[in-house]
């Protein structure tokens, strides 16, 4: 579904991305996974569009969506739940849900789309008439997920969904993406919280620097003493 070949970033003189490859299959919950400063963000916002290539490829099930203007690559099938969250906090938690689906015009589709979002995320439907600013970190992270599914997307891209939160709520939400995994959803997961990230991926990457350093089956990496060392407190 997504392929990236030879992708490199710069900033300016720096050189963020140096050459990354790396495939999602459909159906795959895939991380990638590193320090601080690694590229992992950059490497989310070069393949929706955010961010310009150097040079590289993204495929978008086999089309090059490297050139294509960020709401246009929405079109496409991908949704991208920020880093921060980044939800209206003076709009409530339906019209936040429904500016997810600014892109559609079908009036049903949109409320069809809305009770598949309550389904997966029965809370936000508690709080629907609630102002966004007014959730807790953990219920505006569910909205920030909620809002980009609500075009129905092919992948799903989400960075960072435990920043900030408490170890209870960090369950809470990667319990979440668990259960859109066994849906169907196709994901790439960025986390710093490598062994939650692990624990519920297919595969997974260890970005470095700007490179990928390792990759193979979620299992096998959680197992390989460099990880456990370096990113599981071992």
């Amino acid at each position: 579904m997504l392929e990236i070949k030879d992708l490199h970033v710069h900033y300016g003189a720096i050189h963020a991305l140096k050459g990354i490859s790396l495939t999602v299959d459909d159906g795959e919950l895939v991380s990638l996974i590193g320090a601080n400063g690694a590229g992992k963000t950059t490497t989310l916002h070069t393949i929706s569009g955010l961010l310009s290539a150097s040079s590289g490829e993204v495929l978008l099930d086999g089309e090059n969506i490297q050139k294509i203007p960020a709401n246009t690559i929405i079109q496409k099938g991908m949704a991208h739940v920020p880093e921060g969250r980044h939800v209206f906090a003076r709009m409530t938690v339906e019209e936040n849900l429904r500016m997810g689906a600014y892109i559609i015009r079908d009036q049903k589709r949109i409320a069809d789309s809305l009770e598949k979002v309550y389904g997966h995320l029965p809370r936000l439907k508690e709080r629907r008439r609630q102002m966004a600013g007014m959730l807790s970190g953990g219920e505006q992270q569910m909205l920030a997920t909620g809002r980009a599914l609500m075009t129905d997307p092919k992948i799903l891209l989400m960075d960072e969904p435990s920043m900030g939160l408490s170890p209870i709520l960090v369950k809470e939400i990667f319990s979440i993406i668990q259960t859109l995994h066994e849906s169907g959803i196709t994901i790439l997961l960025v986390e710093q919280n490598a062994k939650m990230a692990l624990g519920v991926s297919d595969r997974a990457y260890v970005l470095e620097t700007g490179k990928i350093s390792m990759e193979g089956s979620a299992a096998e990496l959680a197992a390989d003493d460099r990880v456990r060392k370096a990113y599981l407190g071992a």
